[in-house]
């Protein structure tokens, strides 16, 4: 499959014109795809670069054969589109053919219910591009916490190669598996491609993972932050992305288990987290 047209996020807000939406939930969820999926991603401030990165990850998954909508819901997202409190449609830009994207940080919280949960957030997210078959959920951990609740889901992490960044992933690690009880993980890295450090990066958090939360990094990609995100396919993304479209499909096997298998601390040894 040739890769898509170059995508570009919006680093501001440039918000073309909306035609008025139609207001038709049942409809366009009459007409959505049979079969909807949630990839959730938790943001991470120290992780530079963050648009380049959903580009890719986006690209990755277009790849694949998914239409996807990006919905940025992180604190360092771009403002949402003035009506998006209330009609999320009129936010939702078309990037690409197989590409839409909806800058909505802080509109998570104008879903909460009485008992603060923001899982209405998810739905009315589909309803606004119903020709996509994956959200991927850009938000940061506390919201995602509050939009998906005990929802069955493998977060992916992002981390860069500093300690802030690596600090912060275990951070979120932490959260979603108290709040949440979400257990397995994968990581993506931004690092230059010849990073020496990034297999020490992922298996320092992976043993702090298991060590102190009992949870799982099952598998991690690096991403190079200079390269052009439509310029080669990295197999190890593609791997990850695989991966999490095959959680709980019951018609396709369950994905391979990651070429670099993960240490974790020695019997007795009681390392320190970060």
């Amino acid at each position: 499959m040739n890769a898509p047209a170059a995508l570009t996020m919006p680093r501001c807000s440039p918000y073309a014109a909306h035609a008025p939406a139609d207001q038709a939930s049942g409809l366009r969820r009459l007409f959505a795809p049979a079969r909807r999926r949630l990839l959730p991603v938790a943001a991470n401030p120290f992780v530079p670069g963050v648009q380049a990165l959903l580009e890719t990850l986006s690209a990755a998954l277009a790849v694949q054969g998914r239409q996807v909508l990006v919905v940025d819901a992180a604190a360092t997202a771009p403002p949402p589109h003035e009506t998006a409190l209330f009609d999320l449609a009129a936010g939702v830009e078309q990037l690409h053919e197989q590409v839409c994207y909806l800058a909505a940080r802080g509109v998570p919280l104008a879903h909460v219910d009485t008992h603060g949960s923001a899982a209405a957030f998810v739905d009315a997210a589909f309803d606004a591009a119903p020709q996509c078959d994956l959200v991927l959920l850009h938000a940061d951990p506390t919201d995602l916490a509050r939009m998906l609740g005990q929802r069955a889901a493998r977060p992916l992490l992002l981390g860069a190669d500093g300690p802030d960044s690596i600090k912060q992933a275990y951070a979120c690690c932490k959260l979603l598996v108290q709040r949440c009880r979400w257990m397995t993980f994968d990581l993506v890295l931004t690092a230059p491609a010849r990073s020496r450090r990034v297999g020490a990066i992922a298996e320092r958090l992976a043993s702090c993972a298991d060590t102190f939360l009992g949870a799982v990094l099952h598998d991690w990609a690096v991403v190079d932050p200079l390269a052009d995100p439509l310029a080669a396919h990295d197999a190890a993304l593609a791997r990850v992305l695989a991966g999490q479209l095959a959680l709980d499909d019951p018609g396709r096997p369950a994905p391979a288990l990651p070429d670099r298998p993960l240490r974790t601390a020695r019997q007795g040894a009681v390392p320190t987290p970060f």
